[in-house]
């Protein structure tokens, strides 16, 4: 089957300008792999709720398991995750841990996935 829709450069010449530029500007692979990773923890609708509450209010997993009607074990499953990709922190208090966002810019690219899916 021919895809027709499909668009081919048809120009032998090579913008060698371009190329260097796009060559100089590109960001190493290691950290281009680690913005992946990030952003697979993204593409998980749980991890989005959790996301979501924590960027509302600090919450125990108490809390976060019966605003998102889950369960405790579930949410700390997922919590673990976001801490690993250190997009959420924690702090002590007595035998309660609370969660957090652990900053700024976990709630920039929470905002900005949502406000892209809206336009």
């Amino acid at each position: 089957m021919k895809n027709e829709n499909i668009e081919v450069c048809t120009c032998n010449v090579i913008h060698n300008e371009i190329v260097e530029k796009v060559n100089d500007r590109m960001v190493d692979d290691k950290i281009l792999e680690e913005a992946a990773q990030l952003l697979k923890v993204f593409g998980d609708k749980t991890r989005m709720k959790i996301l979501n509450a924590l960027s509302i209010s600090e919450m125990c997993v108490c809390d976060l398991a019966n605003a998102l009607n889950m369960t405790q074990s579930a949410i700390s499953h997922q919590l673990r995750v976001l801490k690993t990709e250190r997009l959420v922190k924690y702090r002590r208090e007595g035998k309660v841990v609370y969660y957090s966002l652990d900053d700024e810019h976990v709630e920039k690219i929470f905002n900005i996935a949502l406000e892209h899916v809206k336009e």
